[in-house]
C-alpha cells in the first residue's frame, strides 16, 4: 500500500517528529511507556495513546513516558530529538538524578534536540 504524498514528503525531508514517531514502532522504555502514534502524529492528528514526553536516545532507540512527574532517568541517553507534549516545562541535566547544572529547558509543546546529551530530566510546574 503506497504512502500518502504528504507522509512520503515528510519522510524524505527527514522531519524529526516523523522519525520519532515512526521509529517508536520498535520499543519504548521507561516508566509507563506506550507505543507511539505512528507518522500521522507528526501531521497534527490528536493523540490519546502515545507518550506525553518522548525522545530519540543516543542509542538510536525511541523512549517515552506517559504523564511524567519529578526527575526521571534518560534511559538510552537522551539528546537527539525531544518532543514535550506535557503541560509543563522540562529541565535537562547531564548527570543522573537531575544533579549538576541544567543543560537546557524545554517548554510545553516544543520539539527540538538537546545538545549534546542529557542523562536525566525534571518535569516542572504544570501551566
Amino acid at each position: 500500500m503506497p504512502l500518502h504524498h504528504t507522509i512520503r514528503s515528510l519522510f524524505r525531508a527527514g522531519s524529526v517528529p516523523v522519525l520519532l514517531f515512526a521509529a517508536a514502532a520498535g520499543t519504548l522504555t521507561g516508566a509507563d511507556a506506550y507505543a507511539a502514534d505512528g507518522p500521522t502524529a507528526a501531521l497534527g492528528t490528536p493523540s490519546t495513546v502515545g507518550p506525553d514526553f518522548q525522545y530519540l536516545g543516543t542509542d538510536d532507540k525511541p523512549h517515552g513516558f506517559k504523564a511524567p512527574k519529578g526527575c526521571l532517568a534518560a534511559s538510552g541517553g537522551g539528546g537527539r530529538a525531544v518532543t514535550n507534549k506535557t503541560g509543563s516545562t522540562v529541565t535537562f541535566y547531564r548527570e543522573p538524578g537531575c544533579a549538576g547544572p541544567a543543560v537546557q529547558v524545554l517548554r510545553p509543546g516544543a520539539v527540538q534536540p538537546v545538545q549534546p546529551y542529557f542523562a536525566s530530566a525534571r518535569f516542572g510546574i504544570t501551566k
